[in-house]
C-alpha cells in the first residue's frame, strides 16, 4: 500500500510539473509572437498602411454595391479599418 501511494504521488508531481512547463512555454511563445507582430507593424511605412486601408475600403464598397453588405455592416467595417 505505501508503494502504491508513493507511485501515485510521484505521478501527480510529474503531471503537475509537465503542465506547468507546457503553460510557461505556451505563454512565452505567445509573448514572442505578439512582440514580433508589434515590431513588424511599427516597421511598416505609413504609406503602405494607408494603401492597405484604401484597398480594404474599395473591397468593402464593392461588397456593398453588390448587395452583400448592408449600410450598417459597411459603416461598422469602415470604422474598424480606419481605427
Amino acid at each position: 500500500m505505501p508503494g502504491l501511494l508513493r507511485g501515485m504521488a510521484r505521478t501527480a508531481v510529474v503531471a503537475g510539473t509537465a503542465t506547468a512547463v507546457s503553460n510557461r512555454v505556451s505563454r512565452r511563445q505567445a509573448e514572442r509572437w505578439a512582440a514580433d507582430e508589434q515590431s513588424t507593424q511599427s516597421q511598416m511605412p505609413e504609406e503602405s498602411e494607408t494603401d492597405y486601408q484604401i484597398a480594404q475600403l474599395e473591397k468593402l464598397a464593392e461588397l456593398k454595391n453588390q448587395g452583400i453588405l448592408t449600410e450598417q455592416e459597411f459603416e461598422a467595417k469602415k470604422k474598424a479599418i480606419l481605427g
